[in-house]
């Protein structure tokens, strides 16, 4: 993943944190990752007609490429059918109202729907979908990654 990223390295995702706002810092991919990969669910943005689509689904990090479930007639499906290597986003953050802290992951790259029998079985074992009759598996790999953490405000 971090070879694919090249001219976006240090891209935020027009989150300005290049010189993050006090009570808030900036993660590196692989700390971005490593958070994605402790939560299980999270959110997919895709096109639909032109326009963006937010989907919540359940995932696991494999690697570089993020790994979604989903039903062959669903929107996401039929949007990575269309166009294999369709380009679509995917977040995901843990926050604590109460403590007003947390993280934020928004990863960006292609979409493409994993084909090879041995390893749709093997996703099939490892992932198990919140919705019934989950008959596709849809990897995304990551081009560009940004990832922010809220800080506790000192006292």
């Amino acid at each position: 993943m971090l070879e694919r990223m090249g001219a976006w390295r240090d891209y935020d995702g027009g989150l300005g944190l290049d010189q993050p706002v006090a009570g808030s810092e900036r993660l590196d991919d692989l700390e971005a990752m490593r958070l994605l990969a402790g939560v299980g669910y999270g959110r997919v943005i895709f096109t639909i007609k032109s326009l963006p689509a937010v989907r919540p689904v359940n995932h696991l990090v494999d690697g570089d490429r993020i790994i979604i479930r989903t039903r062959l007639t669903s929107a996401i499906s039929a949007a990575v059918r269309f166009s294999n290597g369709v380009v679509v986003t995917y977040e995901a953050d843990d926050i604590d109202p109460a403590t007003r802290t947390g993280w934020s992951v928004v990863a960006t790259g292609r979409g493409y729907t994993i084909t090879d029998p041995d390893e749709v079985l093997r996703y099939e074992q490892l992932l198990e979908p919140w919705v019934n009759n989950a008959d596709t598996v849809v990897a995304i790999e990551p081009e560009m990654v940004t990832g922010f953490r809220i800080v506790a405000a000192e006292a």
